[in-house]
């Protein structure tokens, strides 16, 4: 039997080639958050703390208004929901997987962003890597990726002065390529397919602003309802 430290260093070094990818994204974005907190007025501390026990990305930023404004909890919870709410599904995708996980699954529910929610949920981890340990090292990573950027763009801001539009595309580009990877990988592309032409409808239907709650639920039903007739074509959902 493998010993506790082999275990968990086999999992470190499986894991951190997953996360390649968000460190180059989360960098960028973490030091535009940072230096937009820093020409907002706010010391280093703000980003710092925030990305460490916030951690959301999108609320972040948004938090920055937030603070700049009049006090309204009610407003800044509307707002919190309206944009994480995709994390409720998140959340009953991972289910299963976060099950036997232990201490570590508190972390791990935390820590769920949606770049590690789609490491965690579609890696192909090998038997003799430990699952609870692969995600917990996913997760890890990608917070910290997000916490160093966040500070250091919250310190040097000040002193960088480059135009930041566009950075927020390079997270648009990344889960392209990965549900490009989940394509390639499939033999069949039903459920591919139907979330995508339900997006789209949903799209025309609520607009920019509104489309992503209604289309997940309705992806979520549909694929449901599905599940039987899709899995006998041998795709997994």
């Amino acid at each position: 039997m493998q010993k506790k430290g082999q275990v968990v260093k086999r999992a470190l070094k499986y894991a951190f080639p997953h996360t390649i990818p968000i460190l180059a994204g989360f960098l960028f974005l973490g030091i535009t958050y940072g230096i937009y907190m820093n020409v907002s007025g706010f010391s280093f501390w703000y980003p710092m703390l925030m990305s460490l026990t916030v951690f959301a990305g999108s609320v972040e930023f948004v938090t920055v208004n937030l603070l700049l404004g009049a006090f309204n909890p009610v407003q800044a919870l509307a707002v919190t929901l309206m944009l994480n709410a995709r994390h409720l599904f998140y959340g009953i995708s991972m289910l299963d997987k976060y099950r036997g996980t232990g201490i570590k699954k508190i972390y791990l529910i935390f820590g769920m962003c949606d770049e590690s929610f789609s490491i965690n949920y579609t890696a192909e981890i090998p038997e003799d890597v430990d699952r609870g340990w692969f995600m917990f090292f996913v997760t890890l990573f990608n917070h910290f990726y997000w916490f160093a950027g966040a500070t250091l763009g919250g310190i040097f801001g000040s002193l960088i002065h480059f135009n930041t539009n566009g950075l927020d595309f390079v997270m648009t580009v990344m889960f392209v390529v990965i549900f490009m990877d989940q394509w390639m990988k499939e033999k069949q592309h039903a459920s591919a397919v139907t979330g995508l032409l339900i997006s789209l409808l949903c799209l025309i239907a609520f607009g920019a602003d509104n489309f992503m709650i209604p289309a997940m639920l309705a992806i979520l039903v549909l694929l449901t309802l599905l599940q039987r007739q899709l899995g006998k074509g041998g795709e997994a959902l």
